[in-house]
């Protein structure tokens, strides 16, 4: 199958699902309402055609909610990914370095096309069945908007202006004059009533009914709600439920607009006699009924004649208001149905990955494997699966070390860092105290230092920090603490130098090339050039530059940095292209101190679709150039090609971290 087709089959299988649930709801809803209105009826079906117009957009647009429950309905997603940008960073296109090429390498073949299979087929024909609908849709706005150029101004506008203010219509409508053809309405931003020329020949009467019939459409917004559920039809071409709902927003409309034609005051046997006679002796243009709405089809005549005269209808007109606010909720009971998926076919295989690795461990009282395991899943934004095994650990370090052991904290806190990724900062700051009940001890030091930056009480944070300070096992941890301190009192008046000595003290205990050291230098920089010591930022500023650009090679596995002869682009070599994008994450530094900016790593797009050989161009610093390595390593892209061949090409890649 291809790409296309792949992604596009659980889509359509799971839109086509769901939208007859919201037909059948609709018939159930319309039913119920038997005994009311025609109008709160068309109010129904106007936000079910609403709901079936959302429902492709939710489905694309809404983050998955991957159900198991789900999969013996709803087709298995093909995992295709998304490109959407984080809240807290957000990811620029690839873009290739202009010049000639390099040398060459061997090129691999291509896969050769697979043969389309029967899903593409179904794919296809309902994609044509709704490019058929569209342009009849399209040719008939044509048609109508050509006959409205074309004709001229009726002699019966200021009749029509009059009924209009009746009514309650504060927008100008048009009064045209076609040489023949059915009574019509026509045009959202431009209603426009058509009335055939033979309209002379009517007596006044039956003028003025079917300008009222016309105007009714106007005054209900008739044109925008049939083009909307028009629309609905044509996504659900396939479906008869859908035409059955079809006919009745029809049949409900026309009743709709009789009711308001007889509450303005015409005699029920008066009008009956005259729809009838327009039904028998005029016919409205097939081709123009995808976008007007003509007075009268012969189909739905016997069942408005029947409520025209029955005295016992109910005739209340629902409000515009009342429609919108309809539509609206309906839009918005569709949003947790649209996000519904099956699992893809990879979270399936995951789950069952994660329960075969939860076993193995068990079975060898090894927390270690479930913590590396968890670490890759947690890489992958895999956070159920990550979290499964977190709660493994926890449980087997319970089991095996007590309750009261180092390892039995370590894993609380491996817990807590996974549900503050992942959940919210309570819960993740729940998790953390539960940690710090044991007592601090060396294993709390990150649960310390987590509670201490994200608290937002200087006394608490400080009280944090300096017991994080107290337990730190090595010169990286309490050297990190003592950063923060400083950090936090580097405005303090009365002791201007604590923090230029905690700084210092914090360099000449942390490990050199360390991210700890690298926090510092930057950090300690920036105080030093706000006090006008610019030299020596400037000195403490490149120091922490290499150290960051030393990381970042750090940052990604070895596989990543090996001996390529690239290619550039230009000439014969086209640039490769994204397939699938990781959004980078903010460090914690960097939003512990409101950092931002734009990160630029030269690399290599192998065969494989890999990138290889990174090289920050352009860094920030705080944590971010390694956060952007680590993305990028997990990024997919189709590769650069030299005469058609896949190759290595050299490109540069633009990472923006924005704090939002």
């Amino acid at each position: 199958m291809d790409n296309w087709t792949a992604s596009a089959w659980p889509i359509l299988v799971s839109a086509a699902l769901k939208s007859t649930l919201v037909l059948g709801a609709a018939w159930i809803i319309a039913g119920l309402l038997r005994g009311r209105s025609a109008a709160a009826r068309h109010v129904v079906w106007t936000a079910c055609a609403a709901a079936l117009l959302a429902l492709p957009v939710l489905s694309i647009s809404l983050p998955s909610v991957h159900l198991r429950a789900a999969n013996s309905i709803l087709p298995a997603d093909a995992g295709a990914p998304t490109f959407r940008a984080a809240a807290s960073a957000a990811a620029e296109a690839l873009t290739g370095t202009p010049a000639a090429q390099r040398t060459s390498r061997t090129p691999t073949k291509r896969p050769a096309a697979t043969a389309m299979d029967w899903r593409s087929g179904v794919v296809l024909v309902w994609a044509a069945g709704l490019a058929i609908a569209c342009l009849q849709m399209l040719t008939a706005c044509f048609a109508l908007w050509r006959a409205r150029r074309a004709a001229r101004p009726s002699e019966y506008a200021q009749l029509a202006d009059t009924l209009a203010h009746d009514l309650g219509i504060v927008d100008e409508v048009r009064v045209l004059e076609t040489a023949s053809g059915m009574p019509m309405t026509f045009g959202v931003l431009q209603p426009t009533v058509f009335l055939p020329a033979c309209a002379v020949q009517w007596s006044e009467e039956r003028r003025r009914v079917v300008l009222l019939h016309e105007l009714a459409h106007v005054r209900r917004g008739d044109a925008a709600t049939h083009l909307m559920a028009r629309t609905a039809l044509a996504l659900n071409w396939w479906n008869p439920l859908a035409w059955s709902a079809w006919r009745a927003f029809l049949h409900e409309r026309e009743r709709a607009a009789d009711d308001l034609v007889l509450t303005a005051g015409a005699e029920a046997t008066d009008y009956a006699a005259h729809l009838l006679e327009i039904a028998r002796t005029m016919q409205s243009a097939r081709m123009t009924e995808a976008a007007a709405i003509p007075m009268a089809r012969a189909s739905q005549l016997e069942g408005r004649l029947l409520s025209i005269l029955d005295a016992r209808t109910p005739r209340a007109q629902a409000s515009g208001r009342m429609g919108f606010t309809a539509a609206m909720l309906a839009i918005a009971m569709m949003a947790p149905l649209a996000a519904i998926r099956a699992q893809t076919q990879a979270e399936i295989a995951a789950l069952q990955d994660v329960d075969v690795t939860i076993a193995a461990a068990n079975a060898q009282k090894n927390r270690a494997i479930l913590d590396q395991a968890a670490v890759s899943y947690e890489q992958l934004r895999k956070f159920s699966e990550a979290k499964k095994l977190r709660e493994a650990s926890l449980a087997l370090a319970e089991q095996v070390n007590g309750a009261q052991s180092p390892e039995y904290v370590t894993a609380l806190i491996g817990l807590g860092d996974l549900t503050r990724r992942s959940g919210t900062r309570m819960e993740s700051d729940e998790i953390y105290q539960r940690a710090l009940a044991l007592g601090d001890r060396p294993e709390a030091y990150p649960a310390l230092m987590r509670l201490g930056l994200g608290s937002t009480d200087p006394e608490k944070r400080r009280e944090y920090l300096e017991r994080a300070r107290a337990v730190g096992r090595d010169g990286n941890e309490i050297g990190s603490a003592m950063t923060w301190l400083a950090h936090d009192r580097e405005n303090d008046l009365a002791d201007p130098s604590y923090s230029d000595s905690m700084y210092r003290n914090a360099i000449a205990i942390e490990t050199p090339g360390s991210p700890a050291l690298a926090l510092t230098l930057e950090l300690y920089s920036q105080m030093l050039n706000a006090a006008g010591h610019t030299t020596e930022a400037d000195a403490m500023k490149e120091r922490a530059k290499l150290i960051r650009r030393t990381l970042v090679g750090a940052a990604v596995s070895s596989r990543m940095m090996v001996d390529l002869n690239a290619f550039k682009v230009g000439g014969d070599v086209a640039a490769p292209k994204l397939k699938y994008k990781l959004e980078p994450e903010y460090s914690d530094e960097a939003r512990s101190v409101s950092i931002a900016g734009t990160v630029l790593l030269k690399v290599v797009i192998d065969v494989d679709g890999m990138a290889k050989n990174m090289d920050v161009v352009k860094g920030v610093g705080f944590g971010l150039d390694e956060k952007a390595a680590q993305a990028i390593a997990l990024w997919k892209f189709q590769p650069g090609t030299r005469g058609g061949e896949p190759v290595p090409v050299q490109a540069v890649i633009e990472v923006n971290f924005r704090l939002m």
